[in-house]
């Protein structure tokens, strides 16, 4: 009878990408006996945002159960189409998560063979994960904070629009400094200005104030927001909404959303 694999570790590693345009929220990488095995084998591919972990536990994306499941865990900052990706298939037998039938469809480098994990330390590394604030920085924190009031608030379904995204927005050092927008939140909202007709979107760009706690800046944002219909103070479109006169929305140098004022 053939022994079966070793066990090895799985340590979860929260890094805030390289080209955080693509996705600005922290990927959650997985390093195996410390090793991290995305970058030997798909090392133009980032892992799953921190976003997929803000759920319940069998949404995560790493979850396993006993059926096999076929898990995309590294992907391009493009498309998987264009310059493929990295799956695996997991699955949960007995006291062991076992990945195998790795296929790297960039078809660059070779995919290892089966890996075997405790149970019991694959899901403690996954709970803890999930938990993780420690790597946040402040625009991280207000994001979180922010995306999480407005959500329980339901403000924006009350006029009848629907929150599409609230990301950190990082400071670009490569930037012009007359293009550069300050560190700071993105809110993208859309709506439907009559039934059957497209949906218009919406953006706020929100800088962050120094010397404020991020609880403090995400609830003073939150106010603002919700005070009023938002399709009033955001930017529609390639160009501010001109029916609302408020000094809380000023134009802004870069195509893309209203300011509120700090």
């Amino acid at each position: 009878m053939t022994d079966r694999p070793s066990i090895s570790t799985l340590t979860l590693e929260h890094r805030i990408p390289q080209d955080w345009t693509a996705d600005p929220w922290a990927e959650v990488r997985p390093l195996i006996d410390g090793v991290d095995v995305l970058g030997e084998v798909h090392p133009e591919g980032m892992a799953p945002s921190c976003r997929g972990w803000r759920g319940p536990g069998e949404s995560w994306p790493l979850a396993v159960t006993a059926v096999p499941r076929r898990v995309l865990i590294s992907e391009p900052t493009c498309t998987v189409g264009c310059c493929g990706g990295l799956y695996v298939t997991m699955r949960r037998e007995g006291g062991r998560v076992i990945w195998d039938a790795r296929e790297n469809t960039s078809d660059i480098n070779a995919v290892p063979t089966e890996v075997h994990f405790d149970a019991a330390q694959y899901e403690a590394e996954l709970a803890r994960a999930a938990a993780d604030r420690g790597w946040e920085e402040p625009v991280d924190t207000v994001a979180r904070l922010l995306e999480q009031i407005l959500v329980d608030s339901g403000g924006f379904e009350r006029w009848s629009c629907v929150l599409t995204g609230v990301r950190p927005r990082r400071e670009e050092p490569d930037e012009p400094e007359e293009l550069a927008l300050p560190e700071g939140v993105d809110v993208e909202f859309s709506a439907s200005p009559a039934p059957g007709t497209p949906a218009c979107s919406y953006r706020y760009e929100l800088p962050l104030v120094p010397d404020r706690s991020p609880q403090e800046q995400a609830r003073r944002l939150a106010a603002r927001i919700l005070a009023d219909d938002p399709r009033r103070s955001a930017e529609r479109g390639d160009q501010r909404v001109a029916s609302d006169p408020s000094p809380r929305c000023v134009p802004v140098p870069r195509t893309g959303g209203g300011r509120l004022a700090p």
